[in-house]
């Protein structure tokens, strides 16, 4: 009468699918430990478009043994949502200290959708780091059909395999942080929310400073004018429309 633990778990879930009619059951007390989060709601027009992935997560995270480690494609937004049914496994995740790592990948890596998808790595057993990569800027554009797919070259695979592993913080790339960490970032799982920020100062000469500044001055003006022309413009043309 119990669901299977397993080890090792992979998955591409659906990230939106009309599940309306197992809401009740899915909602019922037998499965409340297993979807801890909750069940997300039902669209009231596109029922097609109910966020199932949150679900499947839950279920995965329930389906682990307590070695279990998993690998789950995700749509990006959950990794930075603030608040609902996301934001309550990424806390879970957190605070159960299960959790590997998270890359974000490039824009298009799949033909079929333009979601932006990231995948979270599951490790029960990592009390450690997390290594959090963004690799959303690697990749080359190439037509598959009509779409737009990005293929990712062997390095640029080789370098986001080396950093998870190693977790190894690359400037830009990826960071490895604790779990006090991402809790003090309200447990966003976004690497660009942990890169350190530089600020480079450069010396210059007061005869440079006020160039410099006469330059900024001038094309303000340039930007004010323009912007005056362009409401006059849109002041006039709204004066022409007639309702017919």
């Amino acid at each position: 009468g119990k669901l299977r633990k397993f080890d090792y778990i992979v998955s591409n879930p659906p990230f939106k699918l009309d599940f309306s009619d197992d809401v009740d059951e899915l909602k019922k007390k037998i499965n409340q430990d297993r979807f801890f989060a909750g069940v997300p709601n039902v669209p009231k027009k596109a029922k097609n478009k109910m966020a199932i992935y949150s679900m499947f997560l839950q279920h995965i995270m329930f389906s682990l043994s307590e070695r279990g480690k998993a690998a789950v494609v995700v749509p990006t937004g959950f990794i930075t949502a603030q608040s609902g049914i996301d934001k309550k496994i990424r806390q879970q995740l957190v605070e159960h200290k299960m959790l590997a790592g998270v890359v974000s990948m490039p824009s298009n890596i799949f033909a079929t959708t333009g979601t932006n998808v990231s995948i979270v790595f599951f490790d029960k057993a990592n009390d450690g780091k997390v290594i959090l990569i963004d690799a959303s800027n690697l990749g080359t554009t190439v037509k598959e059909g009509k779409a737009q797919k990005t293929l990712l070259s062997e390095k640029e695979e080789q370098k986001i395999i080396n950093s998870f592993i190693n977790k190894e913080a690359v400037e830009n790339f990826s960071v490895a942080v604790d779990y006090e960490e991402i809790k003090a970032k309200n447990y966003s799982l976004s690497a660009g929310q942990y890169f350190e920020v530089k600020i480079e100062y450069v010396d210059i000469t007061a005869e440079e400073f006020h160039t410099k500044i006469e330059d900024f001055e001038n094309c303000l003006e340039s930007l004010f004018v323009d912007s005056k022309k362009l409401e006059r413009e849109i002041s006039q043309n709204l004066k022409k429309l007639r309702y017919e």
